[in-house]
């Protein structure tokens, strides 16, 4: 590997907080060893499938990446989705059942480095650091995981929005909910079709509860949170 593509990768890497404690030297020594590689993916692409053997730990260098279930009726469910320098797989890598349970893919063109198990297990033995913030990284990913569950589970879909909505609003401390994501993707969210929030929506505005256009909602009655 020539040493301009190897100075990219590890001023990409040196930005994330998973490596920030890391010198350039230790970074361009990790990018010139084995049992590590960089890949790129386009928007759309499968990263890993369901039930895929985990073999790496993969850290998001650049772009967004979804874990996506699609359930019996059709509904497809964004479980979580990751960020520049977020972590996938740290939860899975170790595990005596280490097989994806959902299908990984990029939400917009990713790149992605994959570090080995053998690597890992090398790192952590030669920086605590590392080794603690790994165990941060699994216990986050758990708690992500159980509030999710939580969630969706036996839950209405107009309870589904109103916790979306109780979230938001003592977020942003205001009854008026300025949305970052669009309908489709909220409704991936709560993991239900685009046609039922719409029609929730239209259905909670004509019970008074709250008004929306494409870039808000507002909430207009609070005791729906009582």
């Amino acid at each position: 590997m020539n040493e301009i593509i190897i100075h990219q990768y590890s001023t990409a890497i040196s930005g994330i907080n998973f490596f920030s404690f890391f010198s350039l030297d230790d970074l361009n020594e990790l990018i010139v060893s084995s049992n590590y590689a960089v890949s790129e993916y386009d928007k759309g692409q499968i990263i890993h499938l369901h039930n895929e053997l985990c073999q790496s730990v993969d850290i998001v260098l650049d772009g967004q990446v979804s874990v996506q279930k699609i359930e019996e009726n059709g509904n497809i469910l964004i479980i979580n989705t990751f960020l520049k320098g977020d972590i996938i797989g740290a939860n899975l890598l170790f595990s005596s059942r280490n097989y994806y349970p959902m299908t990984i893919f990029a939400s917009t063109k990713a790149t992605i480095l994959h570090l080995r198990k053998e690597r890992i297990i090398d790192i952590c033995q030669n920086d605590i650091r590392f080794l603690t913030y790994l165990i941060k990284t699994i216990s986050d990913t758990t708690s992500i995981l159980v509030d999710k569950i939580d969630m969706i589970a036996l839950k209405t879909i107009r309870r589904r929005i109103m916790d979306f909505l109780k979230y938001e609003y003592l977020i942003q401390k205001n009854t008026r909910i300025n949305l970052t994501m669009s309908k489709k993707n909220l409704a991936e969210k709560l993991g239900i079709q685009r046609s039922s929030l719409s029609r929730e929506l239209n259905k909670m505005r004509e019970d008074g509860l709250l008004e929306f256009d494409a870039k808000t909602i507002t909430i207009t009655d609070l005791s729906m949170f009582e």
